[in-house]
């Protein structure tokens, strides 16, 4: 179990994480969550004592990892793919970590087979693709057999099977009763992955609770009907309160009203319903929703710039 309380960074002017307090429980995916510069970052840093608090603690299974007495078997951890010595093969890099911690050879073997890299074994990690890369990273965090596992974008680089297999990795080993612990942008692989959220913005909590809850509280229920009488129970809809958009030939997407509520509009009009379904919002809309207060680097479209340069396009335009 990881225990944060009142966990707080500050570098110089900048307050990367601000009194941010959570619990990830063994058992199961929890997802860690957050625009760019909100501070996932930092905090996995602090968490795995690579940073100082500048207040605040944080402890893995009740005490600081910094006291752990054998850490690679209390907690393993995927934060930087890259950070490999490349003139090193991925057998040697393994073996390396293996005897410096007091884990048995034996082990080398065990992780490279997990993570499919037994065949280039003996290769220089330089030459290793991205995907390769993340692999050999997974099986160092694995080589101890820890109880809580820590991944900072576990699938960057990976081909579908290999995201397919890490998602179901993630999956068993929190069967196990492990607490697996990962940040990731991909809102759909933790849509499919995680069991519980945190989420955080300009590095405070802002979110601490299952996927379906975040996604249930944080977007609006629409209704989709299909209909040849479409304007007529779109005149209808908005009548009661309905937002209405078209969505289709012969479709209407309709928030604001519940499924019961439509269904009995169109019996009551005489209307021909050929379609009536909710539409359940995905994590990511959910995400964009309840963050976009949240972003610290905010881009343009093209086509849709606002400011100096914008105002002097359309002043040679004209």
């Amino acid at each position: 179990m990881i225990e944060a309380t009142g966990l707080t960074k500050r570098y110089g002017e900048r307050l990367a994480v601000d009194d941010l307090s959570f619990t990830v429980q063994p058992g199961q995916v929890t997802g860690f969550l957050g625009p760019n510069g909100a501070g996932k970052s930092t905090t996995m840093r602090l968490i795995l004592g690579l940073d100082s608090p500048t207040a605040g603690t944080v402890t893995i299974d009740g005490k600081p990892f910094a006291k752990a007495a054998y850490p690679m078997r209390e907690v393993g951890a995927l934060l930087d793919a890259k950070a490999i010595h490349g003139g090193r093969s991925a057998y040697n890099h393994l073996l390396c970590l293996a005897q410096t911690n007091n884990l048995p050879t034996s082990r080398v073997g065990e992780v490279l087979d997990m993570v499919g890299l037994r065949e280039v074994a003996k290769k220089r990690s330089k030459g290793f693709s991205l995907g390769m890369g993340q692999r050999l990273g997974i099986a160092a965090a694995l080589l101890g057999d820890p109880k809580v596992l820590m991944f900072d974008e576990p699938v960057n680089g990976l081909d579908p099977e290999g995201i397919l297999w890490i998602r179901n990795f993630m999956k068993a080993l929190a069967e196990e009763g492990r607490t697996v612990f990962v940040s990731s942008h991909l809102m759909t692989e933790m849509e499919n992955t995680a069991d519980h959220l945190i989420v955080i913005g300009r590095g405070r909590l802002v979110a601490d609770c299952t996927v379906q809850e975040f996604i249930d509280q944080n977007s609006e229920l629409a209704i989709r009907v299909k209909t040849p009488e479409r304007d007529k129970l779109a005149g209808l809809a908005a009548g009661k309160g309905g937002v209405v958009v078209h969505d289709g030939q012969d479709a209407l997407r309709i928030t604001r009203l519940g499924l019961t509520e439509i269904g009995d509009l169109a019996f009551d009009n005489g209307i021909r319903v050929h379609e009536l379904s909710p539409i359940q919002a995905s994590l990511e809309q959910a995400f964009m929703e309840l963050t976009k207060d949240s972003v610290e680097y905010h881009a343009s479209v093209p086509g849709q710039s606002t400011g100096p340069i914008a105002d002097a396009k359309q002043g040679v335009r004209s």
